[in-house]
């Protein structure tokens, strides 16, 4: 099989360090960041999913607001009390992720072979260009692909189709980079020849597909070529 003219990749959790959250949530409520974290991301996901089955997106709110209300839900769900200049500095954190330490070196070997690369992304447009250039990475990226435009999130398949549309290449002819699962079991269900990075020892979606490759780090990408 020939390799992808393309390699798109999912920022938060794949490119971008969500987790990494966690240090300033422990800073300010001690002993509870690591749940604040996890139980944040979670409930950040869940809500881009209500909003896009419910009426086709008619109730879509862009990912940072998403992320804000997922953060105050989670806060008092945990019986955090969240002040503004708590809620500021956490949602600060997500325009400025770490980037996972390979992140930098797997985009240029991909340049270095002159393979277009981008980002496909639940994240609304500013958020992904604070993050990018946080992480110095605005040089290596081809597309910075957000679903703002067409208001319905991953793993809706027009989501998925912004990545046709950018680069002008079949689904067969790109590979599709997630972290996250069920991003990458959405991604081969639409056609995608997809990577899913396991970083966390995790087992697969039991749904009866599974991803092209799995590996452990971003550098796995590069077995496509």
């Amino acid at each position: 099989m020939d390799h992808p003219g393309a390699v798109l990749f999912d920022a938060y959790g794949t490119l971008f360090d969500v987790y990494s959250v966690a240090e300033t949530a422990e800073r300010l409520f001690a002993g509870q960041g690591q749940a604040l974290a996890a139980g944040w991301r979670d409930k950040q996901i869940e809500y881009t999913r209500l909003v896009t089955t419910s009426d086709d997106g008619a109730h879509y709110q862009p990912f940072g607001e998403l992320t804000r209300a997922a953060l105050r839900y989670t806060c008092k769900r945990l019986g955090l009390g969240l002040t503004e200049a708590a809620e500021q500095q956490l949602m600060g954190q997500y325009r400025t992720l770490t980037a996972f330490p390979e992140c930098r070196e797997v985009l240029q070997a991909l340049k270095r072979r002159g393979v277009v690369t981008g980002i496909l992304s639940n994240g609304d447009p500013g958020m992904l260009d604070a993050a990018v250039q946080s992480a110095g990475l605005e040089g290596l990226l081809d597309h910075v692909l957000s679903v703002d435009g067409i208001r319905k999130y991953k793993t809706h398949p027009e989501a998925y189709r912004l990545g046709l549309t950018a680069t002008g290449l079949a689904p067969a002819q790109i590979a599709f980079v997630s972290c996250n699962g069920w991003d990458a079991l959405g991604a081969t269900w639409y056609g995608f020849r997809t990577l899913w990075v396991n970083r966390y020892q995790l087992p697969f979606e039991e749904l009866g597909t599974s991803p092209e490759r799995t590996g452990t780090s971003l550098r796995d990408v590069l077995g496509f070529f």
